[in-house]
């Protein structure tokens, strides 16, 4: 079997940082592709793979999946022993409603603070929408917490596709140094312990491409 992640830049990419830590905390061998975004050429390669023109895209063999929920949910079904949704149903169903409202919502934190794991101490405006936004956060990693922590440090205990859904949401946080309650801390300090984080962050620290879009504050 051939296994290939399409994905575009480690520092800036948070859909191809979901698609990319599944894989790996799955423990599931892959072949990188990564392109080089917001360059005049990105459009024409990324369409090489898929007519959607987004990153991530993932390839099996012939078969190409495109958009974050539908690669993780191929994933999930491909490898069922890897136990990447809660075993219990009740469980189950919480993880896949903050994953659906991770894919939906949260517009203003994903405009306003833009994902840049080389940054730190960036400051940023903090307007009724964008506090309304991160206060849903913290009420979700709280909840998940209180609920299941006693299973493990991880949103639902063990290593799940809520993890990676969330995972960018803590690297913007850390960036715009934006301080959590410790009921919702253990999640982010987890996220940022574990191996596949720390080659993310060392490989996007490595990158030299700028997206000026994507560096100042807002």
């Amino acid at each position: 079997m051939t296994i290939k992640l399409i994905i575009g830049n480690k520092n800036y990419s948070s859909w191809s940082l979901r698609a990319w830590l599944l894989l790996k905390e799955a423990g599931i061998e892959f072949d990188e592709h990564r392109i080089v975004l917001d360059t005049p050429e990105s459009a024409r390669e990324i369409g090489a793979f898929s007519p959607a023109g987004r990153v991530p895209i993932l390839q099996i063999d012939d078969m190409t999946v495109w958009d974050t929920m539908a690669i993780a949910e191929t994933l999930a079904e491909r490898w069922p022993d890897k136990n990447l949704w809660p075993a219990d149903a009740a469980t189950r169903a919480h993880a896949r409603a903050i994953c659906a409202e991770m894919h939906a919502e949260f517009a203003e934190l994903r405009s306003r603070m833009p994902m840049n794991c080389r940054a730190m101490g960036r400051t940023v405006l903090l307007p009724d929408g964008l506090t309304n936004d991160i206060d849903r956060i913290i009420e979700i990693w709280t909840q998940c917490h209180r609920r299941y922590g006693d299973d493990g440090d991880w949103l639902f205990g063990d290593f799940t596709i809520a993890d990676a859904m969330f995972a960018p949401v803590v690297l913007r946080l850390r960036t715009y140094g934006i301080n959590l309650p410790e009921s919702a801390s253990c999640y982010p300090r987890r996220l940022l312990d574990s191996e596949a984080m720390q080659e993310w962050l060392a490989a996007a620290e490595s990158e030299t491409e700028i997206i000026e879009g994507d560096e100042a504050g807002q």
